[in-house]
């Protein structure tokens, strides 16, 4: 990989990922250094593609998914505030047991740089590492509803329940550390519980 690739690319996943957690109200989603899928978890649903609005009576805030080529059954997930500010992720649908997530990261860079060797700060560029977050859906009728994890509220369960999940702090940011299987059965052992996913959004498909 180039230089000039890992420079636009790490500074583009942790510019979209910070750009998302504003664009949800301020809310900053956990992180994990590991995704929560292997090969065999992740399933496609047609019924996932589209536009998705919150409220279709307000200016819109909207989650379109799409489907890529690359990596296979995956969807690039856009999304967009009522200021038409937008994200655009990588989303991989995962299935466990009878519980439906999304494993999602930060895909485009939302700018090219022309010369990386004129950063200010070059090096710290090597210092920056793609990270997932998870999100659990449930899809209902025509409604599509969506639980984000919130790191405030997972830091509570973690004081509580230390051993629940292998994780760290860096700078008061917490970061899940445990590797896939074990971010599994947490997601699953505490899959109800509004600490780890808390706040129903609710979606409907946008009518053209």
């Amino acid at each position: 990989m180039s230089i000039r690739r890992i420079v636009s690319d790490g500074r583009a996943k942790k510019a979209l990922f910070y750009l998302l957690a504003a664009l949800l109200g301020g809310c900053v989603p956990v992180i994990s250094l590991h995704p929560l899928y292997t090969e065999k978890d992740v399933v496609f649903e047609e019924k996932l593609l589209g536009r998705w609005v919150d409220d279709p009576n307000s200016p819109e805030t909207t989650w379109e998914f799409n489907r890529i080529e690359e990596p296979n059954n995956a969807y690039n997930l856009v999304f967009s505030d009522e200021e038409g500010k937008k994200g655009s992720f990588v989303a991989h649908l995962v299935r466990l047991q009878n519980r439906l997530f999304l494993d999602v990261y930060p895909s485009e860079p939302p700018w090219e740089i022309e010369d990386p060797n004129k950063l200010e700060l070059f090096y710290n560029c090597f210092f920056l590492i793609p990270a997932h977050t998870f999100i659990k859906i449930d899809f209902n009728g025509p409604q599509l509803k969506m639980w984000l994890t919130n790191d405030e509220d997972m830091e509570k369960l973690l004081k509580e329940e230390p051993n629940a999940v292998k994780h760290t702090f860096i700078e008061d940011k917490l970061i899940l550390t445990a590797p896939t299987k074990e971010l599994q059965n947490f997601v699953l052992k505490y899959a109800d519980d509004k600490r780890v996913f808390k706040g129903e959004i609710v979606l409907g498909r946008k009518k053209n």
